[in-house]
């Protein structure tokens, strides 16, 4: 559309748009606040919480060289880079780091778990598939139940407090005395969190190669393998220790 503007007796054409463009307005709280943000937050927390298991898994299958050998991994654990660091800092800082970890994976879950609902908020008749059901239920319920075991599983091995040798105990007598023939019921609540810790990496694993961008057609069959051999891995490495002790192949 064109206008004039009379200056005396000249006429100028001014060019006016039909139209203007509203710039969209970009959504406050950056990336993390995105769905693409936390599956990132639960992406990378999750490879913490892995490297962690590996490493724990390794410590705890030191108990089948013997008494000293397991003690001599938990004192190096608490003197690492001494004596430029205090004693135990190191292993401070890398529980701290474990504990954001823990905290940040589950605030992403249960922010993405809290958008999905709001996104359909009017249930529908279609039924889900068995496959995800299953997921959801894992993910959900293993993550509670994984949460549990971990605040008991400090209480008895980490602090003594629910140990029979106690916390002034060496770190080999706590395990012994934990898994011991007499408690095998603490042995039964172990074999159940950890498969359920292996139920929930399968998943985790797997979603983490999706969220990446590394999952395609080409690899998914690979990488469904990888998620599910590193849970196996890992259940039974944390499963042998215990079973070992409270069937007496360690005393």
């Amino acid at each position: 559309m064109t206008a004039t503007i009379e200056r005396g007796s000249a006429t100028a054409p001014v060019n006016t748009p039909a139209s203007k463009k509203t710039p969209t307005p970009k959504k406050p709280g950056g990336f993390l606040s995105s769905s693409n943000g936390k599956k990132v937050v639960m992406a990378v927390t999750g490879a913490v919480m892995v490297s962690f298991l590996v490493l724990h898994m390794l410590g705890n299958l030191k108990i089948f060289f013997g008494r000293e050998s397991f003690n001599d991994y938990a004192h190096w654990l608490r003197t690492l880079l001494e004596p430029f660091a205090p004693y135990r800092t190191v292993l401070t800082i890398l529980e701290i780091g474990l504990v954001l970890a823990v905290v940040l994976h589950m605030w992403a879950a249960i922010s993405l778990s809290r958008r999905a609902g709001k996104a359909r908020p009017v249930k529908y008749v279609a039924k889900k598939s068995q496959a995800n059901g299953y997921a959801t239920h894992i993910m959900r319920w293993g993550g509670v139940t994984i949460v549990l075991f971990v605040i008991w599983h400090l209480l008895d091995l980490t602090f003594g407090v629910v140990n029979p040798k106690g916390f002034d105990s060496a770190p080999a007598d706590r395990m012994i005395s934990g898994f011991d023939p007499s408690r095998w019921w603490v042995t039964l609540i172990y074999f159940v969190a950890v498969v359920m810790v292996g139920m929930h990496l399968r998943h985790g694993i797997w979603s983490a190669f999706q969220t990446l961008g590394w999952a395609n057609k080409d690899r998914n069959k690979a990488l469904r393998a990888t998620a599910g051999l590193v849970s196996i891995v890992l259940v039974v490495g944390f499963l042998v220790p215990p079973l070992a002790i409270t069937f007496g192949v360690v005393k």
